[in-house]
């Protein structure tokens, strides 16, 4: 029989060391291979039904015991309740994650000082730094939902490696660039959207990544019903099902905005 902690192991969420999982109780915890001191896993166990993820990727998972009788009536019951309860847990702990996440952004933004042109990512994307700050020697780059509350942080160091502030809000935040008349422009990084502002003078989202676009764009419709918006997509053409384009498209639709794709000379075999 399969066991949650197989189960986790299988998902590549397998503790960094043995944890026990108490009837009923979420439990927090490192994911091996994640850097010391943090508890990004989390995972909540009853005795034939489970669920697991990680804060820092956003994914969930669920565990189900196998049996070779069928259940009756008054135990599926039970358990469609065991399952309400870790849904519970689940969201009670990620609302207390993403405040300690609020808390650290504030802090951390606080620390930091307007970020400087010199910085070798801007040099290499050959923009200025628009709005963003640095602590030492990470771009900092902040993620608010459209009531301006600040929920995380995005970090891009020298070499264009990027992370974020481990267990913050990201799904329908953006970092904003400009200010906004009569159209808006959503992108997925910092540096395409600097470089659109620079070259049309029209204000910029930053979504962060693909998969965000359509919930920041959601979002921005309801704060701007009859704003202009136009989706400019990454035009991943090299990746398979090219996402940035196809999730770009999705949000348009989802809105009724705009789409734009950039296009390249072919590459030659």
């Amino acid at each position: 029989m399969t066991s949650i902690h197989d189960a986790m192991r299988a998902a590549g969420l397998a503790p960094a060391k043995d944890i026990e999982l108490l009837e009923g109780k979420l439990v927090r915890y490192r994911v091996a291979g994640d850097k010391g001191g943090s508890r990004n896993g989390w995972a909540v166990r009853y005795s034939d039904a489970g669920s697991f993820g990680s804060w820092k990727t956003g994914e969930s998972h669920t565990w189900h015991a196998q049996s070779s009788t069928p259940q009756t009536p008054a135990e599926r019951t039970a358990l469609q309740q065991r399952v309400k309860a870790m849904q519970q847990l689940r969201a009670d702990e990620q609302a207390a994650v993403h405040a300690l996440a609020r808390k650290r952004a504030a802090t951390l933004w606080k620390l930091a000082r307007p970020a400087n042109n010199s910085h070798p990512y801007l040099q290499r994307k050959r923009v200025p730094a628009i709005g963003i700050r640095q602590l030492n020697k990470m771009l900092v780059i902040p993620a608010r939902d459209t009531v301006g509350v600040l929920h995380t942080l995005q970090f891009i160091s020298e070499d264009g490696s990027k992370r974020f502030l481990s267990g913050g809000r990201i799904t329908g935040c953006y970092f904003g660039i400009g200010k906004v008349f009569d159209s808006l422009l959503i992108t997925e990084g910092l540096a395409t959207a600097s470089t659109l502002y620079l070259a049309t003078g029209r204000a910029v989202a930053v979504c962060f990544s693909c998969s965000n676009m359509a919930p920041v764009a959601r979002a921005l419709r309801v704060k701007f019903p009859r704003l202009r918006l136009t989706l400019c997509a990454d035009n991943d053409f090299m990746t398979a099902g090219n996402p940035g384009v196809t999730h770009a498209r999705a949000a348009a639709q989802d809105v009724d905005g705009f789409l734009a794709v950039p296009q390249f000379a072919e590459v030659a075999p």
